[in-house]
């Protein structure tokens, strides 16, 4: 075939086909040709120097036609595009996400309660809770539904218990068809609530915990000089001290559907309008989302670069003397206006002093569980309470505490496989 078939073929192509391609578009680093319609022909065809237009994502693209009849897509060249439209100088103004609705409906249905019975029961089968539900399960599941369905569902009274680890605490354990529905609205808010934390919120998120975030925060000590300091902050009895009625507007930042928000402020209630309470599955993500804008408040107007947060523990890492009082006092204030908290321990430290967070005493070159975790193995092992021992071996992995551990196992002649 000739190149005068060749360009005859292409023509007859192009006159059948809608062609909805971008055929101009400006150099857009060089002021003088660039535009929404500037061909940039500057250079031959062997020339290797690409020249890469951006598209923005708010102004409106223009169709174009040349004289072929063929359309095309074009957008306005960088320089015309008014950035003040989109940008913010100040972070924390900028607008939120579309918030979500319809998630009532969508989320009770018998297929999706059905599922969060199969995750609830995980490793509880042989409670008797769990097993008078399963005994009659069609029938259970479907008075859930229907209680849900007509809006009379209310969960049933904690099951209250003292635990010490290592001070005290009072657990409300939810009844197990209570925890049935508490697994179908966390499914339904996970994600929603999840992508607006910080990477370095590491409480109770997949791919998250304990392990990670101390990995984190050893590796940002090794940035920074020893002479260097950080700032331990935590709350003063925090799950007992988040206000309701704050925290119902954090749901209603990003949720819209008021029936659904309505059921999971029923699992915050515990008498009175401050508190939340401490067992439930969704006070977990409930309190990541309540320090969220904490989170982001050390982020963006603080500006810190290292910073770390496990539940209501957070560290900030890399700081001078003068940065670490003055951060104190601003944390203080923000908490106190805006989410109604009370800081309870401080610390300023030098960085060489190491850090002692999420259970883990830890130094640049080492790291260590702490002593109270040492102290229950040490019983755990004398009463060869096996479960105990396993749980608090996968504690101490990779810290240089494995060696002591092991030492305690060979002088009870315990057989354990290490």
């Amino acid at each position: 075939m000739d190149s005068k078939d060749k360009g005859e073929n292409v023509k007859n192509i192009g006159q059948d086909i809608d062609m909805q391609t971008c055929l101009v578009g400006g150099n857009w680093n060089n002021g003088s040709i660039a535009g929404a319609f500037t061909l940039n022909l500057n250079n031959s065809r062997a020339n290797s120097n690409n020249n890469v237009g951006g598209r923005d994502c708010i102004a409106n693209p223009e169709i174009s036609s040349d004289n072929t009849g063929n359309r095309g897509i074009c957008c306005p060249a960088i320089s015309e595009i008014n950035q003040s439209a989109f940008l913010s100088s100040n972070a924390e103004n900028q607008s939120t996400s579309k918030r979500v609705g319809n998630l009532y409906d969508k989320t009770f249905t018998l297929e999706n309660l059905h599922e969060a019975y199969l995750i609830a029961r995980k490793g509880k089968r042989k409670k008797p809770h769990t097993y008078a539900f399963e005994i009659n399960l069609g029938q259970n599941l479907a008075d859930l539904y229907d209680e849900l369905k007509d809006g009379i569902y209310k969960p049933q009274p904690y099951r209250q218990f003292e635990v010490y680890e290592p001070k005290k605490r009072v657990i409300n354990a939810p009844h197990f068809r209570d925890l049935v529905v508490q697994h179908a609205i966390y499914k339904e808010i996970y994600e929603v609530f999840d992508k607006s934390f910080i990477d370095h919120a590491y409480a109770c998120r997949k791919g998250k915990g304990t392990h990670k975030a101390s990995e984190y925060t050893q590796k940002e000590m090794r940035k920074y000089s020893g002479e260097l300091y950080s700032l331990k902050l935590d709350i003063k009895k925090y799950f007992y001290s988040i206000d309701r009625g704050i925290l119902r507007g954090l749901f209603e930042k990003k949720i819209k559907d008021k029936r659904f928000v309505d059921l999971m402020c029923e699992f915050t209630k515990m008498g009175g309008d401050i508190g939340i309470p401490i067992g439930n599955l969704l006070s977990q993500i409930y309190a990541s989302i309540y320090m969220n804008e904490t989170d982001h408040f050390v982020k963006r107007a603080l500006k810190v670069k290292s910073y770390v947060r496990y539940v209501d523990d957070f560290i900030l890492i890399g700081l001078t003397l003068d940065e670490a009082k003055s951060h104190k006092e601003t944390l203080e204030k923000f908490v106190k206006n805006r989410l109604n908290l009370e800081l309870s321990h401080w610390t300023i430290a030098k960085i060489k002093r190491g850090i002692n967070f999420v259970g883990y005493r830890t130094w640049k070159s080492k790291k260590f569980v702490r002593k109270h975790s040492m102290y229950k193995f040490k019983k755990a092992v004398k009463t060869k309470n096996i479960k105990s021992i396993a749980s608090l071996f996968g504690h101490a992995k990779g810290t240089d505490t494995m060696p002591y551990y092991q030492n305690i196992i060979k002088k009870e002649e315990l057989c354990i496989a290490i």
